[in-house]
């Protein structure tokens, strides 16, 4: 599949933004709070329905946050979450990473959650956002990294979703373990100055296994991902139901856990 083609492999499945609506800067974007303060420019890339955006907004204000993504029905649903929470210092456009129709130097800080993992030239998306960043300014990303994942109890069929997802996703033109190659391709960008991390989600607590394991029992069966799967020859309704019910039957385990791991980069431009 050729670089400027690859497909987002979750779509806007409502088992998909029930988990991006969960997100916030505190459990997202932590290594970056303690960068912003009041009068910042931001441009938040791949804003999704707005969770984080909004958090960033209430951070940077009176500054400004221009939200992008590539999709106009999820931009109107971020921008219902920035009027919920009363937030007029928002605005909200479509854009490419790869090709960012902002000029040179515009924002003091360019910021993408879970992008990387699913474009098509991740390095050319790291050099438009450095592009558009102001000197001295930070480009901010942060991805998770699939086979990095793990959890307990041990269940055969969490074993071929993993294999599974993985197979999807870079047919779909993506890298699913973006996480541990952020730095790489921070460096490939053309960036000297970088902060490495990592941070991790934990689903343990009786709630947020249950939460978990069903939103990927139905974003298994339900979503776009579904549909690429089977229509992709990767696998057939049936394994799909099959990879669906071994979710729902580790999340129903009281000694049910489950981690994903997140690489992240803090870039000077």
């Amino acid at each position: 599949m050729p670089k400027e083609t690859a497909v987002y492999t979750h779509g806007h499945h409502e088992s998909v933004l029930r988990s991006h609506r969960w997100r916030t800067a505190a459990n997202s974007a932590a290594y970056l709070t303690a960068e912003l303060r009041p009068g910042l420019a931001v441009l938040d890339i791949g804003c999704g329905p707005g969770t984080i955006t909004a958090d960033l907004a209430a951070l940077v204000a009176p500054g400004r946050v221009t939200a992008v993504d590539t999709d106009q029905g999820i931009l109107d649903q971020a921008a219902g979450v920035a009027a919920e929470r009363g937030l007029d210092n928002v605005e909200f456009a479509i854009a490419d990473v790869h090709d960012l129709d902002f000029p040179d130097a515009s924002f003091d800080v360019v910021h993408a959650h879970q992008v990387l993992q699913h474009v098509g030239d991740p390095v050319q998306a790291l050099r438009e956002m450095r592009r558009v960043c102001r000197p001295g300014g930070i480009v901010a990303a942060r991805d998770s990294d699939y086979a990095a994942m793990t959890w307990y109890p041990e269940v055969p069929g969490l074993d071929t979703w993993l294999e599974l997802y993985g197979r999807v996703a870079r047919a779909n033109g993506g890298e699913p373990d973006a996480g541990r190659r952020l730095l790489s391709w921070a460096r490939q960008a053309g960036f000297t100055d970088i902060t490495p991390s990592a941070a991790a989600w934990c689903f343990a607590t009786p709630e947020n296994r249950v939460w978990w394991s069903t939103l990927w029992a139905d974003r298994t069966v339900g979503s776009v991902y579904a549909k690429l799967a089977v229509d992709g020859g990767h696998a057939t309704a049936t394994q799909l139901a099959e990879i669906a019910a071994a979710w729902h039957g580790w999340g129903e385990q009281d000694d049910a856990w489950f981690m994903v791991p997140h690489g992240e980069v803090l870039c000077r431009a």
